[in-house]
């Protein structure tokens, strides 16, 4: 499955099966995972086989079932550790879509189990990603008007069009999508509006951006 595919088809899945992630797909999501790392300077893992952190009470509360694999979003705790989450994060979840996995973002419905992943000295545990199979493929989430998305950008290129559109249907916390857009003559201006992880979800949305609109990362002003 190509990456723009993959865009459209993935949801948020919240149950899972009982089937393992091994063999070919997990070789390639490691090194996903390995690749994003290298080019970020993050230290995200993959968690296996782990059930505890969505065996607590908010884990319930959030309708997750049957999680025991995730991927734990670690990094400098510095000012960029939310985009820099966000947007490869969203990258592996496109990623592990491809390779027939499903994903959910998770920001506060599960407990951190310490001994399973490393979070080094000046490090700090963002966020979590569940990831597995899936008992369904989600559904689609409701989302904002191209016009909501867009600032002072009248007669955009297709590009610019392409890319907000596809930024539309990336995942945000409570789906509030709190980013707007702006050409800035051949840049464009990403911004996230004040909400609980929105500097994550300006992550996650400029990822689906350059995916959308086929632009790389230097389009950002």
């Amino acid at each position: 499955m190509d990456l723009i595919k993959a865009m459209h088809e993935r949801h948020s899945v919240r149950s899972y099966t009982d089937k393992p992630i091994d063999g070919e797909v997990l070789e390639s999501l490691d090194k996903l995972i390995e690749k994003a790392n290298i080019e970020s300077g993050l230290n995200i893992q993959l968690i296996l086989n782990e059930p505890k952190a969505f065996s607590c009470r908010m884990a319930r509360y959030g309708s997750f079932k049957n999680v025991k694999n995730y991927i734990a979003l670690v990094g400098k705790d510095d000012k960029e550790l939310d985009d820099k989450c966000g947007y490869y994060g969203e990258r592996i979840v496109i990623g592990a879509q491809a390779l027939g996995l499903n994903t959910c973002w998770v920001g506060a419905s599960y407990q951190k189990v310490p001994e399973y992943y490393a979070v080094n000295k000046g490090e700090k545990l963002l966020l979590v990603i569940s990831i597995g199979y899936g008992e369904n493929r989600g559904r689609e989430h409701k989302s904002k008007s191209y016009s909501q998305a867009v600032k002072n950008s009248p007669n955009a290129p297709e590009w610019f069009k392409s890319g907000v559109e596809a930024a539309l249907i990336a995942p945000t916390a409570l789906n509030q999508q709190k980013f707007i857009f702006e050409l800035v003559g051949d840049k464009v201006r990403a911004k996230a509006k004040w909400g609980p992880y929105s500097k994550t979800d300006l992550g996650i949305v400029k990822y689906h951006f350059e995916l959308g609109s086929g632009k790389g990362h230097d389009i950002w002003a």
